[in-house]
């Protein structure tokens, strides 16, 4: 795990220069405070920043070949590396360390760009093919590791984090026109950064570079299913399941440095913990974060899992006072605009871990893989609900609207919470996306922008799902979230966090392996009826403890709302009104009503404090 930055400028008479190379590899120093590396050669140069965890004596970069013809820059880990290593001796290659980075070098001499094809891992690296004079940039199939990317001067620069880039000297412009969809999403996807002219590289594709001709080919996607003839044996799929799964943890925990666990206490990291535990021959360390507020504390569950499985157990809590930090290290972090507040708890739980290792492993990807948010339970409800007469449908978000007046705090969040989804059924499926994705109803959001020219998100979403062939919805909500929720809010909060204490995450539950065969697998086996994740509940959720398997679905979740009504927090809201491109007016709305307990805008405030750290 590392961080990479390059310069390569189209202009090959112009050297690169390795002061203003050093300054962007310095700015991912928390990426990688174990050594730096760099290669300049004419108008090339490759920077490197790195966090030892596999080959600690012959893993440096960057990595040559053995006439030096290529050059490697590489972030990420190449988990089935061993398995490549023989393949690759068997056809003659020879190999100067035990490293999965000379890995990627040999894969590349033998089958060129089609080596990413073979790799299964997480990564974005650089390779520099100097017989041909190009320049590879690639990023893992599912998106856990970022690459970035500008033409500036005339000159291609990347990097790891948009700090490296900005290090150059580039400017930061803010890109306006994205606002509707950070009010909406909370993050800024794929291919879009909120600076203008710098880009992010999307997952599972890559740049090519020759010359000054950049050209991006899409090397992976997910696979085309056959909605008529879906997966539907299972016992056949809670066994190939079970095997795919415990085969993703066994290859994630191949490490030469301390390693252990996040554990949330919920279904799919209590069952890493369980493979990891059955596998580890010494207990498994692992790593919870809790509140106060026990509407949000999960710390029970997972010390249940603890201690069913017998692992070296440590606990830590976010109290308020932790604000004006956590979102001090969040804009440093994130460069951009990033409105997913449970980054709070995923810093707290990655500084606590990488006090005592230096990796871990998560449940990440588990509600991607096993279609296990409640919003796939909100689309069976909307195909049956849209069969009620349509009186019924009518009446029944009316009478909810009339009946919470009356009342406020957690019994109007949950009636305002079944009007949203009772509401939203009638809708089609972006519409009813957005509607239940959404921190604040499109409306507000309008008023909120004002006269500023923007890139409507329903426009953004419709140009996203035109490459989507899936019909039904259930499968549709899948696509959107392996093509945009997952690579560009959940896997950039554990990157970004982690990585600010030199931690390294690793997911097994996002082995494309896996996410391949169950992305084949029918609706109805994935979701019984309304039950969420009824494979893994019958595969290795067997073995954990009742109350894992009973418990509400919660999500890494803050009590922003009740912090922001608090006193204590006053003086903070008010300078969130002084905001020179919002409506104030809409503002002072959203912080009243939330302190009211009428509506609970915790988390949209928090994006608000996000933007205006970006835009003043």
């Amino acid at each position: 795990m590392c961080g990479i930055a390059g310069i390569l400028h189209f202009d090959k008479e112009r050297k690169a220069d390795e002061i203003l190379l050093k300054k962007m590899t310095d700015a991912l120093a928390h990426r990688g405070p174990d050594g730096e590396g760099y290669f300049l050669h004419n108008n090339l140069g490759l920077g490197h920043r790195r966090l030892s965890i596999i080959d600690l004596n012959t893993g440096d970069q960057p990595m040559f070949n053995d006439n030096k013809s290529v050059a490697l820059i590489f972030n990420g880990e190449i988990y089935n590396y061993i398995e490549l290593r023989e393949e690759l001796q068997k056809l003659g290659c020879r190999f100067r360390t035990t490293s999965d980075s000379e890995v990627i070098i040999r894969a590349y001499e033998i089958w060129g760009i089609d080596c990413q094809n073979k790799f299964n891992g997480m990564w974005a690296f650089a390779l520099w093919d100097n017989m041909k004079k190009q320049l590879l940039l690639s990023r893992d199939r599912i998106g856990e590791k970022p690459l970035h990317f500008a033409v500036f001067e005339n000159t291609l620069l990347f990097g790891s984090e948009i700090k490296s880039i900005l290090a150059y000297g580039m400017q930061e412009i803010p890109n306006y026109e994205l606002l509707d969809i950070y009010l909406t999403l909370g993050y800024i996807p794929a291919p879009y950064t909120f600076f203008k002219d710098i880009h992010k590289l999307k997952p599972g594709y890559c740049l090519i570079i020759q010359d000054s001709n950049i050209k991006e080919l899409q090397y992976w996607s997910l696979p085309e299913i056959d909605e008529n003839n879906m997966l539907r044996d299972k016992e056949s799929i809670y066994q190939n399941f079970s095997t795919l799964l415990t085969d993703s943890v066994k290859i994630r925990m191949r490490s030469d440095v301390p390693y252990g666990a996040f554990l949330s206490g919920g279904l799919d990291s209590s069952s890493v913990v369980s493979i990891m535990s059955k596998i580890s021959s010494f207990p498994v360390e692992t790593f919870t974060i809790g509140f106060k507020e026990k509407a949000y504390d999960e710390r029970h569950l997972a010390k249940a899992v603890a201690k069913k499985f017998k692992t070296n157990h440590h606990e830590f809590i976010v109290e308020p006072d932790s604000f004006d930090e956590s979102l001090k290290k969040i804009i440093h972090h994130y460069d951009e605009p990033f409105g997913d507040s449970s980054a709070i708890p995923t810093g707290y739980v990655s500084k606590f871990a990488a006090s005592k290792v230096k990796m871990v492993l998560t449940g990440d990807g588990g509600d991607e893989v096993l279609s296990g948010y409640t919003t796939y339970q909100g689309e069976k409800f909307a195909s049956q609900y849209q069969q009620l007469p349509r009186w019924v449908t009518d009446l029944i978000p009316f009478f909810l609207s009339q009946s919470s007046k009356p009342f406020k705090g957690s019994i109007r969040y949950k009636m305002n919470r079944a009007y949203d989804v009772v509401s939203s059924s009638r809708l089609d499926f972006l519409e009813r996306y957005l509607n239940k994705i959404s921190w604040a109803d499109s409306e507000l959001i309008k008023r909120l922008i004002g006269d500023i020219k923007v890139y409507p998100v329903q426009d953004f979403l419709y140009d996203l799902m035109e490459d989507c062939s899936y019909k039904d919805n259930f499968y549709k909500l899948m696509y959107l979230n392996f093509k945009l929720s997952l690579p560009d809010d959940m896997l950039v909060k554990v990157d970004r966090m982690s990585m600010a204490y030199s931690l390294e995450t690793r997911t097994p539950f996002l082995d494309y392996r896996l996410i391949e065969y169950m992305a084949g697998v029918h609706k109805d086996i994935k979701m019984k009826k309304y039950e969420r994740k009824t494979v893994l509940r019958n595969t290795i959720g067997r073995e954990l403890p009742k109350e894992i398997l009973t418990a509400p679905k919660k999500g890494f979740t803050v009590p922003l709302r009740e912090w922001f009504k608090g006193n204590s927090f006053d003086q903070k809201l008010q300078t969130l009104k002084k905001n020179s491109i919002l409506d104030q007016k809409t503002v002072d709305q959203i912080i009243e009503k939330n302190v009211r307990g009428q509506k609970d805008f915790g988390n949209f405030i928090w994006m608000l404090f996000n933007l205006k750290e970006k835009i003043g």
